[in-house]
């Protein structure tokens, strides 16, 4: 935690020497900044530099200035640097560059600037060329500067600098960036500099206090950039200071054969296998290889290239793995033959991979469970655990092209070539594939919108590799089989040619790209899910239940732990067509009598839907919902229809056309539905209590437990209640007389209505249990349609209107105030009242995290689902309790 002297400054350094900041302050310092301090507490090798906080950010867009002191306290940390390197800023004699990169305290990748090579100028380039007797890597260093300060701090396009390196090359005769000499680099710095001059009218600054005020400026500012506002969007990253920005001096991959680069992860990303996974290049710099412009090596071959440094970064990486008890994400360089650590991380992982993590760092000893449970699986993890696989029984289908398995998984999808069109078509209901010849941080959006991702270069560390491993996308890189064409919309290989629209389907598993749609198959979960599924059970207050409405789905549920159903909606099981015409007769009856003769057909079907519940649980409770939806919904909407239907109800089209308009409601959300159903028609509330409890009997019968719970849907007064309950105790006694046998039962409610919130004192006095249904408890305390609300929710989102889709997260300020305070007064008129969630939200990790700390007893979710609850109620147990 902070301490009071750390709220006085702006600035935190860092050196072999020690570092002022460390892991624990994150928020401030951002992920890199406060692991570049913690390296530095551990002695790990580490260039020296400083980090200035996240707070300054906010300070930085509110006023357009630096805060008091901040100059001074930058000047004081840059001696420092100075001093520890044995370098000066803008010296040309004694040389010292910097990098100055962005670092926010949850990562994201590649979405923020960085300016490396800063302070050099006409004059410090050749100071550094007669140092280190090298004026190739001096002048390369020099146009890459060029390149990234324009790009980054004035907005010049990065394409200006290539077409200029493309043309020289031509002119030389040359292939290959490294095939230019020190003196046609020359050349080419005084070419980057008469296009930085052409595009902002302006000369290249050769002040490097100048560089480095104006690459900080721009640092801060790419924290809302559209890229990485988009990204925080996506990914519902929320509440944070800004970006924290860290200067770090400079060490060069790209010094000789000696030197090199790499980033690499302490086990692989992919599968979790414990071993050292990534790239590296001899004689780079660091964007050589993220950015897929060369080929990289795999990390093994490393320590042929470069044992001493190998061995090195093997016992650094043990050393962070185990400090941090978790997988690291790790940027390094060698220069001239001294390894230095540029950053640690917890790394992205896959579903299956951060599974196997978890389980083996328990099983060695550097983890324990609750660790592993809170922090190396996410719910996201456990979601991409379900995604499907292409079935190995399909025919062959044409391979267009094979690349690296960069995230697993199997999509299908049509080819798109542009993050525009892949958000645009996706959109519209469109399933598609975004076919890129590399991703940049501008293609997030339609990354996020794909099914899946293709490029034709970078290798498993490149951008799309890593973005698309932490969201769970396939990914195949690096397919250097096809050759992409956006100007033709297409791609080729040979004689095989895709354009935009066409299907295929990637394996980001193999990495095998195929011409068409393949078919997909679900995934097969292993014993280790299993036993990490039952570690989250050691953990969790909350009781994770199900909503099923068949048999089938109570089954599946059951298999992936649910613990009961908390939701059968009970209009689900009239939609067959051998049930809907009863219904639509009993609809039609225009007297009671006629009505029940209707509904005698629907209660052996409904008894039989109820015993098959009741034995797939097996003694676990049933929460049943009475009929909720209004009638009109069992009715054609459309007029063409009505001819049809009207012959199989043996009426008139005409009637059957009265009857359908004099049921219409202006406003059937808020209309004749739910328990005004049962008030108005108690013989529908009879037949279903009537089902439900033969069908409890007829299970209890046979040697099998029942937890039958029936629960009054849309009770917004204790009245209603009242009436509901009495009915269904009569009924419930009708039967057990007649049967000679009895079982026990629960009878609560729906709060779903916002009075119901406010009145839960009296409502509780007859109620048993209350189920939240938050679907419709969120439309009507905003006053939004679900249905409707689509058209203009993201909008509300993208500009800050609201933080999330109120309907996918709990809106806890309005929404979780009224479940708060039902909770509390229902439970104050009785202490025993159980309490749980049945809406949609009940599968949202954030809602399950307040719904835990609410005080509900329960949440219900649909079966898939079902892992990703327990999880979340586990892990709001541990941050609750840690």
């Amino acid at each position: 935690m902070a301490g009071a002297e750390d709220d006085l400054r702006w600035v935190f350094r860092f050196s072999q020497d020690g570092a002022d900041g460390h892991r624990g302050l994150k928020n401030e310092l951002g992920g890199k900044g406060a692991n570049l301090a913690e390296m530095c507490r551990i002695g790990l090798p580490v260039p020296p530099g400083f980090t200035i906080r996240a707070s300054c950010c906010q300070h930085v867009a509110s006023t357009g200035g630096w805060p008091d002191g901040l100059d001074a306290e930058v000047d004081a940390a840059l001696a420092h640097v100075e001093q520890a390197m044995g370098l000066r800023f803008g010296d040309p004699e004694s040389p010292l560059l910097l990098s100055v990169r962005s670092g926010a305290a949850v990562s994201m990748p590649g979405m923020m600037d960085t300016v490396l090579n800063l302070g050099l100028n006409d004059s410090v380039v050749e100071g550094l060329a007669e140092k280190t007797d090298n004026p190739r890597f001096a002048r390369d260093a020099y146009r890459r500067f060029i390149d990234m300060f324009a790009n980054v701090v004035v907005g010049v396009a990065h394409e200006r600098f290539e077409e200029a390196m493309e043309g020289l090359k031509r002119e030389r005769g040359v292939e290959e960036d490294l095939q230019l000499d020190a003196e046609a680099l020359a050349d080419l710095v005084d070419r980057y500099k008469a296009v930085y001059r052409k595009e902002t009218g302006y000369m290249f600054p050769e002040d490097p206090k100048e560089q480095l005020r104006l690459s900080i400026d721009a640092v801060f500012a790419s924290w809302n950039s559209p890229r990485a506002v988009k990204y925080r969007r996506i990914n519902e990253i929320t509440g944070l200071l800004g970006t924290a920005v860290n200067v770090q001096a400079m060490v060069f991959g790209n010094m000789g054969d000696a030197s090199g680069t790499g980033v690499c992860f302490t086990r692989n990303p992919s599968t979790g296998e414990r071993h050292l996974y990534g790239e590296f290049l001899v004689n780079a710099q660091g964007e050589d290889v993220v950015a897929g412009i060369r080929t990289p090596k795999n990390i093994d071959q490393m320590g042929r290239a470069l044992p001493t440094a190998y061995d090195e970064l093997l016992e650094a990486t043990r050393r962070l793995e185990s400090h941090y008890q978790d997988m690291q994400d790790i940027e390094f360089t060698v220069q001239e033959g001294k390894l230095y650590l540029l950053q640690t991380r917890n790394g992205k992982r896959t579903g299956p991979a951060a599974l196997k993590i978890a389980l083996d760092m328990v099983r060695e000893g550097v983890a324990d469970r609750a660790r592993a449970v809170r922090d190396l699986v996410t719910p996201d993890h456990l979601d991409q655990l379900l995604h499907p696989s292409f079935d190995p029984e399909q025919e062959a289908l044409t391979t267009v092209g094979k690349g690296l398995p960069a995230s697993p998984g199997a999509a299908v999808g049509q080819v798109v070539f542009s993050a525009e069109d892949a958000e645009k078509a996706a959109g519209e209901g469109n399933d598609v594939i975004l076919v890129r010849i590399e991703t940049s941080p501008d293609d997030v959006g339609g990354m996020n919108a794909a099914k899946g991702i293709l490029t034709a270069r970078g290798g498993m560390t490149s951008h799309a590799a890593v973005v698309a491993r932490g969201w769970g996308k396939p990914c195949v890189a690096g397919c250097s089989d096809i050759v992409i064409d956006y100007r033709t919309q297409s791609f080729t290989n040979g004689s095989i040619k895709v354009s935009a629209g066409d299907w295929i389907s990637i394996d980001g598993s193999t990495g095998e790209v195929v011409v068409g749609k393949r078919s997909l198959r679900s995934a097969e979960l292993s014993g280790d899910f299993a036993t990490f599924m039952g570690w989250t059970d050691e953990f969790r207050r909350l009781k994770v239940r199900t909503n099923a409405d068949t048999p089938e789905d109570a089954k599946k549920a059951v298999e992936f732990g649910a613990e009961g159903i908390g939701l059968c909606r009970t209009e689900h099981m009239f939609f067959e067509s051998d049930r809907v015409t009863a219904v639509r007769k009993m609809i039609l009856a225009e007297t009671e009598a006629e009505r029940r003769s209707h509904l005698e057909r629907l209660l052996p079907m409904q008894r039989r839907d109820f015993a098959g519940i009741f034995e797939a649980m097996a003694g676990r409770p049933v929460t049943v919902r009475l009929l909720d939806p209004p009638l009109h919904e069992f009715l054609p909407a459309d007029p063409h229809e009505h001819a049809q239907v009207a012959e199989t109800l043996g009426v008139s089209a005409e009637e059957l056309a009265a009857s359908v308009e004099r049921l219409r409601e202006q406003n059937p959300m808020m209309g004749h539905r739910g328990c005004r159903l049962g008030l108005t028609y108690p013989e529908i509330t009879e037949m279903q209590a009537r089902a439900l409890f033969e069908a409890a009997l007829d299970v209890a019968a046979r040697g099998i437990a029942v937890s039958p719970e029936i629960m009054v849907p849309l009770v917004g007064t204790a009245a209603e209640l009242a009436n509901q309950r009495a009915c269904i105790e009569k009924t419930a006694e009708q039967v057990f007389e007649e049967r000679k046998a009895r079982v026990e039962f629960l009878i609560g409610t729906m709060i779903e209505v916002p009075r119901a919130a406010l009145a839960a004192g009296e409502i509780a006095e007859h109620a048993q249990f209350f189920s939240f249904g938050t679907n419709d408890l969120t439309q009507m305390t905003f006053g939004f349609s679900r249905d409707d609300a689509g058209k203009f929710l993201p909008w509300y989102v993208d500009n800050d209107i609201l933080p999330k889709d109120p309907f996918q997260s709990l809106d806890e300020t309005g929404v979780g105030r009224l479940v708060e305070l039902a909770c509390r007064e229902g439970r104050d008129a009785r202490a025993d009242l159980k309490l749980g969630i049945c809406g949609e939200h009940g599968g949202d990790p954030a809602s399950v995290a307040f719904f835990h700390r609410a005080g509900l007893d329960y949440v219900s979710c649909s079966p898939y689902r079902v892992p990703i609850a327990r999880l979340a109620a586990a892990q709001a147990a541990l941050r609750d309790d840690p």
